[in-house]
């Protein structure tokens, strides 16, 4: 059994949202670059150059990608033989995110409650958390910030199984041009299949942490994030929704083994700083 201290959570998480905040990563740096380099339309290469732009000054000046600094979604692998003392881990992790927040003047976006009074928390907590045990003694920890332009935009449908592949593409197409502009494209698309309701929307927002440049394992769902993905750029939403070729960088599934009668599809829309920071502690 390995300990380790509620108070190492935080910090770690505290750097997390700022460096996700402030760094694109390597990956999504390196697909909107390719998109520059393969968009037609001269107004759409203009503005993937000014995205570039964007994320090596808020890296060389560390500020902001985005003045939307998101709600803090958090993926956590938690090892069985770990065990966390010093306090409780959803504490740990929304101190980490008052922390980051507060000390890297990040726009605090959360409301404590949704319908009536919706009155800021001030430090942009609670953190939305997921946690998942798995074999060992460490704890993975991804803080993906989540603005809410592209989460506005994202959908989920309880398909019946009869429906298909055409009704799912049918969806992904129908989303992305109800999304336009809206998500400031390119984007990333995460889309969650199988389970249930809530497991496919947790699907579709964890496939978004995935590398741009990395397919599907399972060899039928990499060909078909290839094919969604040429669907999606044939909508010609573009750039900022302007129009050109390149509408997403790419098309993420994660699926899972679902119920005889159910065929649940959700897609997670992302923008063109699709954030995300992680460590293993």
């Amino acid at each position: 059994m390995r300990t380790i201290d509620a108070s190492q959570i935080t910090e770690a998480i505290a750097k997390l949202a700022v460096d996700a905040n402030y760094y694109l990563s390597d990956d999504m740096r390196s697909a909107l670059e390719t998109a520059k380099e393969q968009e037609e339309s001269p107004l759409g290469k203009a503005i993937i150059g000014q995205l570039v732009e964007n994320a090596c000054i808020a890296r060389d000046e560390q500020v902001p990608i985005c003045q939307d600094t998101g709600m803090a979604v958090i993926f956590m692998e938690i090892g069985q033989d770990v065990h966390i003392v010093g306090g409780s881990l959803s504490d740990a992790v929304n101190a980490g995110v008052a922390k980051g927040y507060t000390e890297g003047y990040l726009r605090k976006s959360v409301v404590s409650e949704p319908l009536f009074n919706r009155k800021n928390t001030g430090n942009n907590t609670p953190a939305v958390l997921h946690t998942t045990i798995v074999p060992g003694d460490k704890i993975k920890i991804v803080l993906a910030p989540k603005g809410f332009g592209s989460e506005n935009m994202s959908a989920l449908k309880m398909y019946k199984p009869s429906d298909g592949l055409p009704a799912i593409k049918k969806f992904l197409v129908d989303t992305i041009f109800n999304a336009g502009p809206n998500p400031c494209p390119p984007i990333v698309v995460g889309i969650g299949i199988g389970g249930t309701m809530e497991k496919a929307a947790f699907l579709a927002k964890k496939a978004l942490i995935r590398p741009v440049n990395q397919r599907n394992s399972h060899p039928e769902y990499a060909k078909l994030e290839q094919e969604f993905l040429s669907l999606v750029n044939q909508t010609g939403v573009g750039a900022q929704g302007l129009g050109g070729k390149i509408t997403a960088l790419a098309v993420n599934i994660e699926y899972y083994p679902t119920h005889i009668a159910g065929l649940p599809v959700a897609i997670n829309i992302n923008c063109h700083a699709t954030r995300h920071a992680e460590v293993e502690l």
